[in-house]
């Protein structure tokens, strides 16, 4: 079975255009339910370069989906036999103003739009720069 990986490697995923956060915005939970973006905000934000996106996503998947520990092989293994979006399709990316930093290992870590070490990877010549997809069409 083919495996994908959702995994860069000194790469900087930029805030997407239209994004409408001027900062880092902490996404909220609705009616007590955490939402994608707040679990993933949580997963990178208590763990900068502890994760990679492809960990990160599977996570979601499987709290979503509420997997136990012994299904997580498995599950891990049918999820990425598909391809999945990346974290440039990430309401944080896209909605909440979050860069997603990859580091030589594929360990990511996030930083709001208004800060000076934003600015530094954005203009890293050591880095590809991607930006985040677009929520609308153009």
């Amino acid at each position: 079975m083919k495996v994908h990986t959702t995994n860069y490697e000194n790469t900087f995923i930029e805030v997407a255009e239209d994004c409408p956060a001027v900062s880092g915005e902490i996404p909220k939970p609705k009616a007590d339910v955490k939402t994608i973006a707040a679990i993933m905000f949580e997963m990178i934000r208590q763990h900068p370069y502890q994760y990679t996106s492809d960990d990160v996503l599977f996570q979601v998947f499987a709290d979503k989906n509420d997997l136990t520990k012994s299904e997580y092989d498995e599950a891990r293994e049918k999820f990425f036999s598909k391809g999945q979006a990346c974290l440039r399709a990430s309401p944080l990316t896209k909605r909440y103003g979050w860069g997603v930093h990859h580091n030589e290992n594929g360990k990511i870590a996030l930083f709001g739009r208004e800060t000076e070490d934003y600015q530094k990877l954005l203009n890293d010549k050591n880095l590809k720069v991607v930006k985040a997809m677009r929520s609308s069409r153009k």
